[in-house]
C-alpha cells in the first residue's frame, strides 16, 4: 500500500462542482492499493498515519500526531499512485490492485481509522473528483508499503 500524507489547514473533494466531504486542520490522505497487498497491511500503515507526528508542540517541534491535535482525515482512493512511467510517457496501472480488491482495503482502511475515534472524510471509490487543500508547511509524506521505514524497523 502507498499513502500520500499532507498536513492540511483545510481540504475539501468535489464532486461535479459539489462539495461531498470536507475537513479542517488534519491531515489529507491520497491511498494506492498495489495488486500483492495483504490484509495484514492495512492496520499496519493505518497506525503509522494516526500516529505520525508531524504537527508542530509548543515548542515548535514537529512532535505531535493527528490524535494529539484532535484533527481530521480526509482519505482519497487514488489508484495513479502506482503508476509506472519507467517506459516511455503514457503511465502503465498494472501494479495498482483490481477495483473489487482496492475498495475492500480501502473501506477496511477507513474503518479502522475511524474506530480509532478520529472523524474521517472520504472520497468517492471510482470517480473522478476534484481535490481542493491548503497545505500546512507545507508537509508531505509518502508511505510505502512494505518499502517504507516502517517494514524495516519490524513495526
Amino acid at each position: 500500500m502507498k499513502a500520500v500524507i499532507q498536513r492540511v489547514k483545510k481540504a475539501n473533494v468535489k464532486i461535479d462542482n459539489k462539495v461531498i466531504s470536507e475537513i479542517g486542520k488534519g491531515l489529507l490522505v491520497l491511498l494506492a492499493v498495489h495488486q500483492d497487498d495483504k490484509a495484514e497491511m492495512i492496520k499496519k500503515i493505518a497506525e503509522k498515519v494516526i500516529n505520525l507526528r508531524i504537527f508542530s508542540d509548543e515548542d515548535g517541534k514537529m512532535n505531535l500526531s493527528v490524535k494529539d491535535v484532535q484533527g481530521e482525515i480526509l482519505i482519497v482512493s487514488q489508484f495513479t499512485l502506482y503508476g509506472d512511467c519507467s517506459k516511455g510517457s503514457r503511465p502503465s496501472f498494472i501494479e495498482s490492485a483490481n477495483p473489487k480488491k482496492a475498495i475492500l482495503f480501502y473501506e477496511k482502511f477507513v474503518k479502522y481509522i475511524k474506530e480509532q475515534g478520529i472523524k474521517v472524510e472520504t472520497g468517492e471509490f471510482g470517480v473522478i473528483m476534484k481535490v481542493e487543500l491548503v497545505n500546512d508547511g507545507p508537509v508531505t509524506i509518502i508511505l510505502d508499503l512494505p518499502a517504507s521505514t516502517c517494514q524495516r524497523r519490524g513495526e
